[in-house]
C-alpha cells in the first residue's frame, strides 16, 4: 500500500509481470469533511468509509478486507464450481477476522467459511482447493506479501 497525505493507493507494491488481461488494482482516497470520513475511488466507483474511530457508520477498512476476501472467494467459486459442473445455487461465503488483543497491528484470526450446500462434498473441496491456489488476495494475506510505502510531500 503506498500512502500520501489524504491518499492512499492500494495494489501490489512490488508487481511482477502479468498477463494483459489481469492488469493490477489501484484506489485513491481523500479527507472526507468529518473526522474519521473518507471518499475512497477505485476506477469510476466511489464509497465512504470510516476509521474505527470516526462516525461507525460507514464500512470500515477491516470490513474492507474481509469483503474483499468475500468478494475474491465468491468470484472463484462461481469460476471453478461451474468448470466443474457443479451446483452452486445458495453458494454463501462468510469472513470474520478478530483483531490480536496483544498486538492491535495485527489480526489474530482471518477465518473464511465457504458453503456450497448443492455441491457433493469432493467437488465443494475442490472448488475451496481451486480457490486457494488462485485467489491473490488471500495468498497475499496467507503469505504476508511485500508491502511498500512511499512518502510524498510538498516541502
Amino acid at each position: 500500500m503506498t500512502s500520501t497525505p489524504a491518499t492512499q493507493t492500494s495494489g501490489p507494491a512490488t508487481q511482477t509481470a502479468a498477463p494483459a488481461t489481469r492488469p493490477g488494482s489501484a484506489a485513491t482516497g481523500g479527507l472526507a469533511g468529518e473526522p474519521g470520513r473518507y471518499l475512497l475511488s477505485a476506477r469510476t466507483n466511489h464509497l465512504v468509509s470510516d476509521s474505527r474511530y470516526g462516525p461507525a457508520e460507514a464500512i470500515t477498512a477491516g470490513e474492507l478486507l474481509v469483503a474483499a476476501l468475500v468478494s475474491c472467494a465468491l468470484s472463484n467459486v462461481t469460476t471453478h464450481g461451474t468448470e466443474l459442473g457443479a451446483d452452486i445455487t445458495d453458494a454463501h461465503v462468510e469472513v470474520v477476522s478478530e483483531r490480536d488483543p496483544d498486538d492491535e497491528t495485527r489480526y489474530r484470526t482471518i477465518t473464511i467459511t465457504v458453503d456450497i450446500p448443492r455441491a457433493a462434498r469432493p467437488q465443494a473441496q475442490e472448488i475451496v482447493n481451486r480457490f486457494t491456489a488462485t485467489c491473490p488476495i488471500y495468498n497475499t494475506i496467507r503469505r504476508g506479501g511485500p508491502i511498500t510505502v512511499t512518502l510524498r510531500t510538498t516541502t
